[in-house]
């Protein structure tokens, strides 16, 4: 297993976390009962994966305690690190969502117990407050690390400018920076290449990556004329959303190819090319069945060759947008590295009009 640092900060973490959304879940997302899950937790510990990520969210704190349950046994609280997150609706009073101060310490206290704890590793804003001021968000993150409640704080699901507003804040008040962002990234969804990769690498954030499987639909199970008779799309689930069907085909016909000259899953060459990219610090896997997951796990070991890669990239590469293909046009000849990063690939092309 390899281990990279989060972001600026000296926390190393495996290159792939286990995710804990299914954990005493529902059929529509998968629903991993406590046996299942301390199975899974502890083909993860064997395999050297070291971060555990949860929410407190995930089917109405049941996942954080399934996983605290679990790693309170057996010694396993000392190889793991626990990632989870707050600010969606935990309740029917006023208070009981956002981002402000009341809601982070009273939900951070709720979370310590349901994971049997004394500290989150990493603590994480699951999505944009615009109703709280940042100062106060950022300050009540900070109070929970200066008590010793929480090692490192990060953010999920932001925009570029909720980043740079957050760090800001932060600097400006000399209060916990985030390290990482927990972001939506793969061959089916690039978006994140525009604004959210760029901000990681200029400001120090470690990149974890939520559903890099694109909720199955890089699997290799779908494909243009069938699909699986169960899985998190059969079932309705619609993250991520899909607006090019033909598009996704495309980029799965050569996940396919690929996989079949490597004799390994789709799966896998989406999890190792995803697990390559600039800036990817880990990538969240999860399964509805032990040998899903198994898997998943085995694509650590899988490295790509340049030629794979490019196939690939060429399969999924997005459109460049603006101001960037004005930037590929116009400006070449002063950009840096994390620029050249999402404007290279393109250059060529334009060039040959």
């Amino acid at each position: 297993m390899d281990y990279r640092y989060l972001g600026r900060s000296g926390l190393k973490v495996s290159s792939m976390t286990m995710g804990t959304m299914t954990f005493g879940g529902s059929e529509k997302i998968g629903n991993t009962s406590r046996q299942d899950a301390a199975r899974q937790v502890d083909m993860c510990l064997d395999a050297g994966i070291n971060l555990y990520d949860s929410a407190n969210v995930y089917n109405a704190g049941v996942s954080e305690e399934i996983l605290g349950d679990i790693l309170a046994e057996n010694g396993r609280r000392q190889k793991a690190l626990i990632a989870t997150k707050v600010r969606f609706k935990m309740g029917d009073g006023p208070n009981e969502a956002g981002l402000s101060r009341h809601h982070i310490i009273e939900q951070c206290k709720a979370s310590l117990k349901r994971l049997k704890t004394d500290v989150i590793d990493l603590y994480q804003v699951h999505e944009w407050d615009g109703q709280t001021p940042i100062e106060e968000t950022m300050e009540a993150l900070d109070i929970l690390v200066r008590h010793g409640h929480v090692r490192y704080i990060g953010c999920s699901n932001y925009s570029g400018w909720h980043i740079s507003k957050a760090l800001a804040a932060a600097d400006q008040r000399h209060n916990a920076r985030f390290v990482s962002q927990q972001i939506h990234y793969s061959l089916h969804s690039r978006d994140a290449e525009y604004e959210l990769v760029p901000i990681s690498q200029d400001q120090g954030l470690g990149i974890l990556v939520w559903s890099p499987l694109a909720g199955g639909l890089l699997s290799g199970k779908y494909r243009r004329d069938s699909a699986p008779d169960s899985g998190r799309h059969v079932g309705g689930f619609r993250e991520p959303p899909v607006y090019d069907w033909d598009k996704l085909y495309s980029v799965i016909d050569v996940l396919v190819a690929v996989a079949e000259e490597r004799g390994v899953s789709g799966a896998q060459v989406a999890l190792s090319w995803l697990m390559g990219r600039p800036g990817v610090t880990s990538v969240i896997i999860g399964g509805r069945n032990e040998k899903q997951f198994a898997d998943n796990i085995a694509a650590a070991q899988l490295v790509l060759s340049d030629e794979e890669r490019a196939r690939l990239d060429a399969a999924s590469r997005p459109p460049l947008l603006y101001p960037y293909w004005h930037q590929s046009f116009t400006a070449q000849d002063r950009l840096g590295k994390i620029d050249m990063d999402l404007i290279g690939p393109y250059a060529e092309e334009f060039k040959r009009g």
